[in-house]
C-alpha cells in the first residue's frame, strides 16, 4: 500500500504562483509513476503532469511552459510548480501514484488540495 499526502494549495491571484507537494509513504519502492490530476466543478478529472521513476515527464497541453513537475527521490516527494496561474486552473488537485502489477497497475490517490485562482 502507498499513502499520499498533498499540501500547498490555496487562493492566489491570476498571474501568481503556487507549489504543490505530495509526500508518499508505505510501499514507495513499488511506485513507477507519480503525477498530478485536477478536477474542476462539473468536469471530469484530468491529467496535469506525470513523472516516471526514470525522470521522464509529461504535461497536459494547457499547462505546458507554465507548470513544472519535479521530485525528490530521497524524500519520496513530488512537486508541482505552477506559474502564470489563471482562473481556468481553479480545481481540486490530486496526487497520483501508480505501481505496476502482473495484470496492469494499482493507482493510489491523495485526498486532494484546493487551488483557487481569482481574477
Amino acid at each position: 500500500q502507498v499513502q499520499l499526502v498533498e499540501s500547498g494549495g490555496g487562493l492566489v491571484l491570476a498571474g501568481g504562483s503556487l507549489r504543490l507537494s505530495c509526500a508518499a509513504s508505505g510501499s514507495t519502492y513499488t511506485i513507477n509513476v507519480m503525477g498530478w490530476y485536477r478536477q474542476a466543478p462539473g468536469k471530469e478529472r484530468e491529467l496535469v503532469a506525470t513523472i516516471s521513476r526514470a525522470g521522464g515527464t509529461k504535461y497536459a497541453d494547457s499547462v505546458k511552459s507554465r507548470f513544472t513537475i519535479s521530485r525528490d527521490t530521497a524524500k519520496n516527494t513530488v512537486y508541482l510548480q505552477m506559474n502564470s496561474l489563471n482562473p481556468e486552473d481553479t480545481a481540486v488537485y490530486y496526487c497520483n501514484a501508480e505501481s505496476p502489477t502482473r495484470f496492469g497497475s494499482t493507482k493510489y490517490w491523495g485526498q486532494g488540495t484546493q487551488v483557487t485562482v481569482s481574477s
